[in-house]
């Protein structure tokens, strides 16, 4: 299990760059992507003179090592009430990420909240996942860094036939469920929302156990209403098209009080898996 603000933690080295180690504890067949996305945003936040970030959107361009990786940082653009930065991360001569952040500032505008939320039970009322999958340990490290309670789950897996391409479950971060600072809060949705694709995508198929997995190849987060006193978040995939080698998804992230925290998108390429 690994802690989110000491996991995505960050060694100034100057000049804009930044060093960061790599965590086994957020391993999925390598380090989640959501998590090595994380660091970049973090060192984004490092050099920004905004509190919060608006947008994030990167390439991954190679599986990173379980070792340190090294950020730099450059404004694109730096105007009063708002910032664009553009991150790469290496390691060693080989690079692992590029992203693009939007940080801001202090706004006034127009205001509407018209996205319905889905209507699902509250985390208190569900049970979790320990209770429910007995004898089924987490396949990956990454799932030992939540408290998790899903909307729905089959205990004779796999199931007999498609189901629906959507995954919804409330997640708690663990050992801290929650942070002030609004860079490693943005974490938090960055990770959750990269993580909804797969478990979305398999669900359509996993009654034919197929022989695949589907790495991202991008990511891209919108923040829209940051809650970060809220422990519980609802992460909510869906993956309605897949094709021709490609897998594309969506992914929303909503508070315990049904505000739409954080949405995003991505294309995953598939790939040929041996059985583990």
């Amino acid at each position: 299990m690994g802690d989110l603000a000491d996991d995505t933690a960050l060694t100034e080295l100057g000049q804009g760059r930044y060093r960061a180690d790599v965590q086994p504890a957020w391993e999925i067949w390598g380090p989640q992507g959501g998590y090595v996305a994380s660091l970049a945003l973090r060192a984004a936040g490092a050099e920004s003179p905004f509190e919060r970030p608006a947008t994030f959107a990167c390439h991954y361009l190679a599986v990173a090592e379980f070792a340190p990786v090294e950020l730099s940082v450059s404004t694109l653009r730096s105007a009063r009430t708002a910032c664009s930065q553009r991150v790469t991360m290496v390691q060693g001569e080989r690079p692992i990420l590029e992203a693009l952040v939007w940080s801001v500032g202090s706004v006034e505008g127009l205001e509407h909240h018209l996205v319905a939320p889905p209507d699902v039970a509250g985390p208190e009322g569900l049970a979790p996942i320990e209770e429910l999958a007995v004898g089924r340990p987490p396949p990956f490290a990454f799932w030992d860094n939540f408290d998790q309670r899903p909307l729905s789950f089959i205990a004779d897996w796999p199931p007999t036939g498609p189901l629906d391409p959507v995954w919804r479950s409330w997640l708690r971060f663990r050992p801290t469920a929650a942070f002030d600072d609004p860079w490693v809060d943005a974490a938090r949705a960055v990770i959750l929302i990269d993580v909804v694709s797969w478990p979305a995508a398999h669900r359509h198929h996993a009654w034919r156990e197929p022989g695949f997995t589907a790495p991202s190849l991008d990511l891209s987060v919108a923040f829209h209403e940051p809650d970060p006193g809220a422990e519980w978040l609802l992460a909510e995939g869906y993956a309605p098209t897949a094709g021709q080698g490609l897998l594309g998804w969506q992914g929303r992230l909503w508070s315990p009080a049904r505000r739409l925290v954080a949405s995003g998108s991505g294309q995953a390429l598939f790939r040929r898996i041996t059985p583990r």
